[in-house]
C-alpha cells in the first residue's frame, strides 16, 4: 500500500509519462503525420527540433511566471497546457496549426518536470529524495516501453491524430491524480529574480547545468542512430532492432531504480559510478556489441547507465542552485533537450566525415567523460573552498 506522500508522487509520474509519450511519439509516426498535414518528411522533422526549442526556451520563462502560484495550482496549470497542445495537434489539417500545437505542448514539457521534482522532494522523508525524484523520471522511462509503442501502433493502424487524443487523455487523468492525491500548498513568497538569476548564474550551476547536457548529448548520440549501429556492429535484422530498443527501455527503468537507491545514499557517488560506467560501457560497445547475444546485454547495461546519472543530476543542480530549485530544475530539463540536439548533431558529424556507425559510440563516449570531468571539478572546487560561491 503506498503512503500519501508516494500517491502524490504517482500522479506526477502520470504527468512524465503522458510528456514523454507525446515526446517521442512523433519520431515513429512521421511519414504518417507529413503526409496528413502536406508536408514533406524533413519538414516534419523540424517539428521534433521546434518541441526541442520551445521547451529550452518555455523551461525557465514558465517556471520564473508560475513562482506566483502554489506548486500544485502550478503543476494543475501545466498539465491543462499538455491537454490544450495535444487536442490541438489531434485537430490540426496543416503544417502550421501541427506546428503551433506542438510549441504550446513543448512549454509544459520543462516547468512541469522542474516543478514535479521540487515537490517530490518536499513531500519525501530526508531518506528518500533520491527515489522520489527518480520516481518522477519513472514516468519517462515507462512511457518509452509502454506509452510510445502504443500511441505509434494506434497511429500507424488507425490515425495518427487518435493518438494525440489518447496522449490528451493521459493528461486528463494526471490532472484528476494531481488534484485529489497533492495536498493543498500554500503560495510560494515572492521570489526576487535577481536572487534566483544569481543562483543559475553561478559558475557551479552552469557546469552542473553543462553536465546534463552533456550526458543527454551522449546519450543521443548513441541513440539516434542506434538502429543503424545495430545493423553494423550485430548485422541486426529490423526484428531484432526492436528487441533492441525494448531492452533499452528496459535498461532506462533498471537504471532510474536503481539511481534513486544510491541517490538516496549520495548523489555526488550516484553520479561518479554512473557517468564512469557510461564511459566504459561506450568505448567497449563495438567490441561487446557484435552478435545479437552480446549487442542485446550491451544495449541493455548501457540503457541502464546512461539513465542512471538522470536522478543525481538533477538532485545536483537544485543543491547547486539551492536558492532557486525550481528554476534550476526546469533550466536542467532544457539541458537535457538541448543535449538531445548535440548528441544527435555528433552523431551525424562522425557519420559525415567518414568513420562510420561503428565510431558513435565511442564519440558519445567523449561526452560522457566531458560530463564526469564537470562533476569532478564541482566536487574539487567545494571541497577546496566550502565556502566560496563559485
Amino acid at each position: 500500500m503506498l503512503a500519501a506522500y508516494q500517491w502524490g508522487i504517482f500522479a506526477i509520474a502520470l504527468g512524465t509519462f503522458g510528456i514523454g509519450t507525446t515526446e517521442f511519439m512523433p519520431m515513429g509516426l512521421l511519414p504518417v503525420i507529413a503526409e496528413g498535414v502536406n508536408a514533406s518528411i524533413p519538414a516534419a522533422g523540424l517539428l521534433i527540433s521546434a518541441y526541442a526549442v520551445g521547451v529550452m526556451i518555455g523551461a525557465p520563462l514558465i517556471t520564473l511566471y508560475l513562482t506566483k502560484y502554489s506548486h500544485k495550482t502550478s503543476l494543475l496549470a501545466l498539465m491543462a497546457v499538455f491537454v490544450m497542445g495535444n487536442l490541438l495537434s489531434a485537430a490540426a489539417v496543416n503544417y502550421e496549426t501541427f506546428l503551433l500545437s506542438r510549441i504550446i505542448t513543448s512549454l509544459s514539457h520543462g516547468a512541469f518536470f522542474g516543478i514535479g521534482a521540487v515537490v517530490a522532494m518536499n513531500l519525501a522523508p530526508y531518506h528518500k529524495k533520491g527515489s522520489a525524484v527518480a520516481s518522477i523520471f519513472l514516468g519517462l522511462t515507462i512511457a518509452n516501453i509502454v506509452g510510445v509503442p502504443i500511441t505509434t501502433w494506434l497511429g500507424q493502424t488507425f490515425d495518427w491524430r487518435l493518438s494525440f487524443a489518447v496522449t490528451a487523455v493521459l493528461g486528463v487523468v494526471a490532472i484528476f491524480g494531481i488534484s485529489r492525491s497533492l495536498p493543498a500548498m500554500e503560495r510560494a513568497q515572492k521570489p526576487v529574480v535577481k536572487t534566483e538569476l544569481k543562483a543559475i548564474m553561478q559558475p557551479a550551476a552552469l557546469r552542473a547545468f553543462a553536465t546534463t547536457a552533456m550526458c543527454a548529448g551522449s546519450m543521443f548520440t548513441l541513440y539516434t542512430y542506434i538502429a543503424p549501429v545495430m545493423q553494423t556492429l550485430a548485422l541486426a535484422t529490423d526484428n531484432v532492432i526492436a528487441t533492441m530498443l525494448m531492452l533499452i527501455g528496459i535498461g532506462f527503468t533498471l537504471g532510474n531504480y536503481i539511481s534513486g537507491k544510491v541517490t538516496d545514499k549520495s548523489p555526488d557517488l550516484a553520479l561518479f559510478v554512473f557517468l564512469g560506467l557510461q564511459v566504459l560501457v561506450l568505448l567497449l560497445f563495438r567490441f561487446t556489441a557484435t552478435t545479437t547475444l552480446g549487442a542485446g546485454l550491451t544495449v541493455l547495461l548501457w540503457g541502464t547507465v546512461i539513465f542512471g546519472s538522470g536522478p543525481p543530476l538533477q538532485m545536483q543542480v537544485m543543491k547547486i542552485a539551492d536558492k532557486a530549485p525550481g528554476l534550476a530544475s526546469s533550466i536542467n530539463i532544457g539541458a537535457f533537450n538541448l543535449g538531445n540536439a548535440l548528441g544527435a548533431a555528433l552523431g551525424g558529424l562522425v557519420i559525415s566525415i567518414g568513420f562510420g556507425f561503428a565510431w558513435i559510440p565511442s564519440a558519445a563516449a567523449v561526452l560522457s567523460f566531458l560530463a564526469l570531468l564537470m562533476v569532478w571539478i564541482n566536487r574539487y572546487k567545494s571541497t577546496h573552498n566550502p565556502r566560496m560561491v563559485d
